[in-house]
C-alpha cells in the first residue's frame, strides 16, 4: 500500500512540476444546479462518438437541453443535429438555433462559453486545450478517451483536472468500462483479494478495420487528415491509444492505477499499407513491467477478415479472473464466482457514465476522473513509444518527455493547409525524441 501511494504521489508531483508552463486557470465558484434548473448542454465534435455522447446526455436528466454545438466541418455539424433530432428523437430537448451552431477550430470556446455541461468529443489531439478552457470557465465536462496524444498533453489535462477539483467541477471520463456495473463488481472482488495476489495480466483488443473517407477535390492535406484522423498519430495517438486504451485501462484498474516501471513492445504496419491509412501501425504487442515484478501483456490489431477478440484476464495466486467477456473467477477449471446481473436492470456503460455525471451536478457532489484517465492515456502512449522505437521505455522518462506531436505548421494556429504525411516509424531508427514530423 505504501508503495502504491508513493507512486501516485510521485505521478501527481512530477506532472504538476513538469506542467508548470501550462495555462494558468483561474478559480471560480462551482456550477451547481438544483433539480428544477435547466442544464444547458454543449457538444464539441459531432462525429459518431459525439452523437452517441449527446444522445446519452439528453437521456440522463429530465431537465436538460442541447444548447450549442461545434465542429470543424459544417456538414458534420448538420449531420449531428439531424441524427439527434430525427433518429434519436431529442427534438424537444434541442434548442440550437443557427447562431449557436459554431464551425471552425475555435468553435469549442464558443460552445463552452454558452453552456453549463460540455461534451468533448473531437479527435484527441485537441482535448488538452479544450479541457483547460472548459475548467477555466467553470464548466462541468464529459471528456472522451483518450485525453491526449503525447506526454505534454497528458500533463496539461492532469493539471486542469486538479484545478477542477478546487472549483468543485465534475470531470467524467469516456473510459466507459469503469461505469459498467458488472465490471465494477468484478474489480471489487479482484481488489478484495478473491484471486489472491496478482501475478500477471493479459488483455487483447483485436478488431477489424474502421471507417475512412476518400479524398475529395479541393481538400487540403489538413482537411483530409482531419476527416481521417484515426490514421494520423498527431490526431489520434495511433489505434493503441485511441481504441485499445479501453483494454489497457482495465489492466490499470486491476493494478489500482499504479504506474509500471517500463514497457517494451513490438508493432508494425503489415496489412494496412496504403497511403489512405496515414502512417499509423496496424498491430502492437506490449509488455508492461510493474514495480513488484508483475507483467501486463497487451496485444491489439486492426486487421480486416481476421478473428476478433477483446478479452481481459487477471491471473492471481488463488485463481484467474476473466474480466471480459464472462465476468467470472475460476481455479483449475472450476468456477468460483460468476457475475449475475440483477433482473430487469440494463447495464449500459455509455448511459451509466452520463447518468453519473448529471446526478453529480444535481447533488453538488462532483466526480473527478482526471487522474486515472490521464494515467491510462499515458500507459497507452508508453506502449506506442516502445513499439515505434523498439526500445524499453521507462514510465518516468515517458511522462516527463517534452516531445509534442503538434505539426510545426500549426505553431501560429490551426488552418487548412498542405501537410505531408509523416514517415512510418521504424523501430531501431525512430528515436524517443522524434516527433514523426
Amino acid at each position: 500500500m505504501s508503495r502504491r501511494n508513493s507512486s501516485r504521489r510521485d505521478f501527481l508531483k512530477t506532472s504538476a512540476a513538469l506542467g508548470a508552463s501550462a495555462a494558468v486557470l483561474s478559480v471560480a465558484p462551482a456550477v451547481h444546479a438544483a433539480g428544477g434548473d435547466t442544464l444547458k448542454v454543449g457538444l464539441v465534435g459531432s462525429g459518431g462518438r459525439g452523437k452517441g455522447a449527446a444522445d446519452n446526455a439528453l437521456r440522463a436528466d429530465p431537465n436538460v437541453k442541447l444548447y450549442a454545438i461545434g465542429d470543424a466541418f459544417a456538414d458534420r455539424l448538420k449531420d449531428g443535429l439531424n441524427y439527434l433530432d430525427k433518429v434519436a428523437g431529442h427534438g424537444k430537448k434541442m434548442d440550437v438555433p443557427e447562431e449557436r451552431q459554431y464551425v471552425g477550430f475555435d468553435a469549442y470556446k464558443r460552445v463552452i462559453d454558452d453552456c453549463d455541461v460540455v461534451l468533448l468529443c473531437t479527435p484527441p489531439h485537441f482535448r488538452p486545450a479544450q479541457v483547460e478552457y472548459g475548467v477555466s470557465k467553470g464548466k462541468h465536462l464529459f471528456v472522451e478517451k483518450p485525453v491526449a496524444v503525447d506526454a505534454p498533453g497528458v500533463r496539461r489535462v492532469l493539471n486542469a483536472c486538479a484545478e477542477a477539483k478546487k472549483k468543485n467541477l465534475s470531470i467524467v471520463s469516456g473510459l466507459c468500462w469503469r461505469y459498467h456495473n458488472a465490471k465494477r463488481e468484478t474489480f471489487k472482488r479482484i481488489h478484495g483479494g478473491e484471486i489472491g495476489d496478482i501475478v500477471a495480466l493479459h488483455c487483447t483488443y483485436n478488431a477489424r478495420g474502421l471507417w475512412k473517407w476518400d479524398r475529395k477535390p479541393g481538400w487540403s492535406d489538413m482537411e483530409f487528415q482531419l476527416r481521417n484522423w484515426l490514421y494520423y498519430t498527431w490526431l489520434s495517438g495511433d489505434h493503441i491509444v485511441e481504441q485499445a486504451i479501453h483494454s489497457i485501462d482495465k489492466g490499470a484498474w486491476a493494478m489500482k492505477d499504479e504506474p509500471p516501471v517500463s514497457a517494451s513492445a513490438v508493432g508494425g504496419r503489415q496489412v494496412r499499407t496504403s497511403p489512405d491509412y496515414g502512417h499509423i501501425f496496424d498491430h502492437f504487442a506490449v509488455s508492461y513491467e510493474y514495480p513488484n515484478g508483475v507483467k501486463m501483456f497487451h496485444v491489439c490489431r486492426q486487421w480486416d477478415e481476421t478473428d476478433t477478440a477483446t478479452n481481459d484476464y487477471v491471473i492471481g495466486t488463488k485463481g484467474v479472473c476473466e474480466v471480459l467477456p464472462k465476468h467470472r473467477i475460476t481455479l483449475n477449471g472450476q468456477t468460483l464466482w460468476n457475475y449475475e446481473a440483477p433482473e430487469g436492470v440494463k447495464d449500459d456503460m455509455y448511459q451509466n457514465e452520463h447518468d453519473a455525471l448529471f446526478a453529480s451536478i444535481r447533488k453538488g457532489e462532483p466526480i473527478n476522473n482526471g487522474e486515472y484517465m490521464s494515467r491510462s492515456t499515458m500507459l497507452a502512449i508508453l506502449g506506442r513509444l516502445a513499439a515505434y522505437t523498439g526500445r524499453t521505455i521507462k514510465w518516468a522518462d515517458a511522462l516527463k518527455s517534452d516531445v509534442s506531436l503538434t505539426p510545426k505548421a500549426f505553431e501560429g494556429g490551426y488552418k487548412f493547409c498542405e501537410l505531408p504525411t509523416p514517415k512510418v516509424a521504424i523501430p531501431g531508427l525512430t528515436k524517443p525524441k522524434d516527433t514523426l514530423w
